[in-house]
């Protein structure tokens, strides 16, 4: 019976996962009908998730099917619904609804993180967010019909409920995107309300002047020190009693972990990620590796972690993909090491924002920031191009593309 390495999800980690394990197939000549590689994932296409603040986001995803048929590598349409460790299965759902099984030898869980909506009344019937493709699709769809509706303030207005990354993100975008939904000359108001006392609260206090002048010159409202408590048809409540009236509410209240981590026996974090070793793999459940937004892993010396982000998910999928397949080989694994870290913060027609190290120290702002911004979402996160070479350089754990 031939091996099975199975990799759970088809996002950055889930992808390069698969073309890495590939790659060291391929270099150790190993034929594919010796050890498989299957991919399960909904689509074979990878939403490009760090895009979706932007407008038209049905656009933003890229297909897999052409890639993954050149480098040998199976597509399974469907969700993994359970996880049996001690047996090494995989019960799988399709579109149907029909269940099947699937073995493995190796497992790489790379099935992603959603948004944590909490229990606040209103909030999953009336608010809308970024964070999957048809979320960001439902969002376009309501500003552009804004303009049936009356005039009104609330109709005029958006509420952008978190400051985090994408709450920037997305609210940056937002005064030219409901001046395109309401015209050009028309009075609009975007707000974020952050419940910490200052915009970015995990950003530090490096590029907050920035942020603040960009937001300003955007005319971008903060409401800081609040929370958000309900929200209705007409807008939200807040924490101290004021209401906001708004048609159009975002959520962007941070993610959490796939619950399928629920279901490995090891070792979570408060996000619902699992803790890894240096080769990301699951202490005391030696089949199952993880990558991306479901691991928390290392990133130096200095203790500091993977973040749930496409910078830190890519490389964590080299690096399982290729362990895992080093374990059925026999051959060293790879540890994962990641000590250089950088943000790079749209925002909007500003421009952007370019930090480096974990005090994250501003290296550009404004156009020349934009630059390096437009080149990350749209060459950088894209997948390599159906071409046997050109995807297994990329797939090599340790890779980064070169800026120019």
């Amino acid at each position: 019976m031939n091996k099975q390495v199975v990799i759970v999800g088809a996002g950055f980690a889930g992808m390069y996962a698969a073309l890495a394990a590939a790659r060291l197939r391929d270099r150790h000549g190993v034929a594919p009908d010796a050890i498989e590689i299957v991919v399960v994932a909904p689509e074979a296409a990878i939403t490009l998730r760090p895009r979706l603040y932007e407008s038209a986001p049905a656009r933003m995803a890229a297909p897999l099917d052409a890639l993954f048929d050149t480098v040998g590598v199976r597509f399974i349409a469907g969700w993994a619904d359970t996880i049996d460790t001690a047996a090494g299965r995989v019960a799988l759902r399709d579109g149907e609804g029909r269940y099947s099984e699937i073995r493995y030898d190796r497992m790489v869980l790379a099935a992603g993180s959603r948004l944590a909506m909490p229990a606040l009344p209103g909030l999953s019937r009336f608010a809308f967010s970024v964070d999957q493709r048809e979320d960001a699709v439902a969002l376009e769809r309501h500003l552009s019909a804004l303009a049936e509706r009356p005039w009104s303030t609330a109709r005029n207005t958006v509420v952008v409920a978190g400051g985090g990354f994408t709450g920037i993100e997305t609210a940056a975008e937002m005064p030219a995107r409901l001046r395109a939904a309401l015209g050009d000359d028309s009075e609009v108001h975007v707000i974020v309300v952050e419940q910490a006392d200052a915009i970015g609260p995990d950003l530090g206090p490096g590029p907050r002047p920035v942020i603040e002048q960009a937001l300003d010159a955007l005319g971008v409202q903060r409401r800081l020190g609040v929370a958000v408590t309900a929200v209705d048809a007409h807008g939200i409540t807040l924490s101290d009693g004021k209401r906001i009236d708004a048609a159009t509410v975002i959520w962007t209240g941070g993610v959490t972990a796939t619950p399928l981590t629920q279901q490995i026996p090891a070792e979570r974090d408060r996000a619902g990620r699992l803790l890894v070793d240096r080769d990301l793999r699951v202490p005391g459940v030696p089949s199952v590796f993880v990558a991306g937004d479901a691991a928390s892993a290392l990133t130096d010396e200095a203790g500091h972690r993977t973040l749930m982000s496409c910078q830190h998910a890519m490389p964590l999928g080299r690096v399982a993909g290729n362990n895992a397949m080093a374990d059925l080989l026999g051959v060293p694994a790879t540890p994962y090491a990641q000590p250089r870290y950088v943000t790079c913060l749209d925002l909007g027609p500003w421009g952007a924002v370019l930090t480096q190290g974990w005090q994250r120290d501003v290296q550009l702002a404004g156009a020349e920031a934009k630059a390096l911004k437009r080149q990350i979402n749209r060459q950088w996160i894209y997948p390599p191009p159906a071409h046997r070479g050109t995807a297994f350089e990329m797939a090599e754990p340790g890779y980064h593309p070169k800026a120019g």
